[in-house]
């Protein structure tokens, strides 16, 4: 039960992660290491606000995002086996620079910080995430009489395993697979893990019944939901907040951000769906249509070339190739509704706040800024009018003016 205190230490940049723990979760405290004086150090910094919980305490690190809720589940079974503290770790071929966990069997002895460590302590491929589970007393308790005397000058926090196993306390230690506990402290390290998060994304949306044509090609974001029997084609963006229910089709090098594609629908090619978008049951959105803030009701179609922001179009509706929503006067958004069954002809200017009744049609062409009833078709452009041979004579004193000027 993951459902009690949660608190964030934030140090370095701290307001700025303030801010963005917040927008994920306004419950979330945060409290203020102002000096980075180690893991046990920061324990110290959250206990004002832990003190008095009960229950366990489970510490995190905020650039270690892959931990799963199974391994937590592995830690806390071992807290219920008798532990009266856990530490997570994990084996690696290529240990490098990671703290060394000295164990006997699941019992931990010890950890060793690689500076600190002895060459037969460094072959040890037993490391330590940082990641502890253990009785809130107990875990704060220890960590204010962890002490410094170290090459660091720091309060390490797996100083506490020695402490508690001097007084007869049970520490244990779980592992998980290395790849849980990859940490991003470059931007190399971000890219790394942004293609773990990537395979994962992809593995489990496969597993769940979605069609990926071209895996590797396909960029989730941390929250898209693809319903069973969704095609995506190859090169598809999902931005944060998207939704796309059972049967519907993302064709190849669509973005999507912030909408909600509703079963059987159609997204693309090249098309952009931007947020505050509603595609509804059986709808089309094709190659190189923008669609943002609008409601595309059922069996409604832009399949070219068009603009659709602000907007209510009906159900049936066709919005012909070029057609553009002008929403914006410059200082306001305003909406424009499209009725069901409405023909909007090519390249016509909708200039919202404008109506478009059910069953009614655009001209091609035309820039329409009054309402239009049901069932009317409305004209708004300049009669054509040809001049006999006017354009022959035009080019021809444009290649004179050209040539004149050598």
């Amino acid at each position: 039960d993951l459902t009690g205190r949660r608190v964030v230490v934030v140090g370095h940049g701290g307001d700025a992660v303030a801010e963005a723990a917040k927008r994920i979760d306004d419950a979330l405290e945060t409290v203020v290491q102002a000096e980075q004086l180690g893991t046990a150090h920061a324990v110290r910094m959250a206990a004002p606000a832990l003190t008095g919980a009960g229950g366990d305490t489970l510490m995190l690190y905020g650039d270690t995002p892959f931990i799963r809720p199974e391994t937590i589940a592995d830690m806390e079974a071992a807290r219920r086996g008798g532990a009266a503290v856990v530490f997570l770790g994990f084996h690696s071929n290529q240990p490098n620079r990671y703290g060394r966990m000295v164990a006997d069997g699941d019992r931990l002895l010890r950890i060793v910080e690689w500076k600190e460590a002895s060459e037969e302590e460094r072959a040890i491929t037993l490391c330590n995430s940082g990641v502890v589970l253990g009785d809130t007393e107990t875990l704060l308790g220890l960590a204010g009489e962890v002490g410094s005397e170290n090459d660091a000058g720091e309060y390490y926090l797996t100083d506490i395993v020695e402490m508690a196993n001097a007084r007869g306390l049970q520490v244990d230690v779980v592992t998980c697979d290395e790849a849980e506990t990859l940490g991003i402290n470059t931007r190399a390290d971000l890219a790394q893990a942004e293609a773990v998060f990537q395979a994962r994304a992809r593995q489990a949306a496969m597993d769940s019944g979605v069609t990926l044509q071209a895996p590797d090609t396909v960029h989730f974001a941390f929250d898209t939901r693809l319903g069973r029997d969704t095609v995506v084609e190859p090169n598809v963006v999902f931005g944060p907040g998207v939704t796309v229910e059972e049967g519907a089709t993302i064709r190849a090098f669509s973005h999507v951000e912030g909408a909600h594609i509703q079963s059987g629908a159609i997204i693309g090619p090249y098309a952009r769906i931007r947020p505050g978008t509603e595609v509804a049951e059986g709808a089309k959105v094709g190659n190189f249509v923008e669609v943002k803030n609008a409601r595309i009701a059922t069996g409604a179609k832009a399949n070219h070339l068009s603009y659709v922001g602000d907007a209510d179009v009906g159900a049936g509706a066709n919005i012909g190739a070029g057609t553009i929503v002008c929403n914006y006067d410059g200082v306001s958004k305003h909406r424009t509704t499209i009725g069901e069954r409405a023909f909007i002809g090519s390249n016509s200017s909708l200039v919202a706040p404008v109506t478009i009744g059910d069953e009614a049609m655009t001209a091609t062409g035309s820039v329409i800024s009054r309402n239009v009833p049901d069932g009317d078709l409305a004209i708004a452009r300049a009669r054509q009018e040809n001049k006999p041979g006017f354009a022959r004579k035009l080019f021809g004193k444009l290649r004179a003016a050209k040539k004149a000027k050598g």
